[in-house]
């Protein structure tokens, strides 16, 4: 059996992020008030590792919850332990994180979840209902295939997220910027 690690620093504004993780069994949960120690020993003795909340393209924001984090729960020294993980990266802008430091894993571009970014990212007749529903169903899709492997979690969310871009501006620019790169993760584990 997998070992998931799961970071996602307590927001309310994200807490639609919680369906993701429901069904994983042996997961460890870490929302806040760890050190960074604790984070990186998790980090080693986990399988995989899903980060998720708000971010940026230096890593994931710690929400002021964990000490001496400056600011990232995530960053550029977290990167050698996740090298070789199977990682899950859903923040805004993870994906130039991703691709600055080489990781692999399934990851996401600028992402909308809120109206504020619904209107910086050119959409500014967005309601707050359609962000939510674009919340809501992305998570409860994502959810529904957390426990397959990172190239299956990646190929179903996107195939059920899909559907939801005909009626949904806020669905389309999202599920345009879901990636996916784990062939050095393949690569990793057997060598």
């Amino acid at each position: 059996m997998t070992k998931t690690l799961i970071i996602h620093p307590q927001d309310l504004s994200t807490d639609f992020l919680k369906l993701i993780y429901k069904n994983i069994p042996y997961m460890t949960i870490i929302t806040g008030s760890v050190s960074q120690e604790d984070i990186e020993k998790e980090i080693r003795e986990h399988d995989r590792i899903m980060m998720m909340g708000h971010g940026c393209p230096s890593g994931l924001f710690s929400m002021g919850l964990f000490p001496k984090s400056n600011g990232l729960v995530i960053s550029e020294k977290h990167v050698p332990l996740l090298k070789g993980k199977e990682c899950v990266f859903i923040w805004c802008n993870a994906d130039e994180f991703v691709k600055r430091y080489d990781l692999k894993g399934f990851y996401s571009g600028m992402f909308i979840s809120e109206v504020g970014e619904a209107m910086y990212c050119g959409f500014p007749e967005t309601k707050q209902f359609e962000v939510s529903t674009s919340n809501y169903g992305f998570a409860n899709i994502l959810g529904e295939h957390s426990n397959k492997s990172i190239e299956n979690m990646y190929k179903e969310t996107r195939k059920g997220y899909e559907l939801m871009t005909h009626n949904s501006p806020v669905a389309k620019y999202n599920y345009d910027r879901l990636y996916c790169n784990t062939e050095k993760i393949l690569m990793e584990n057997q060598g």
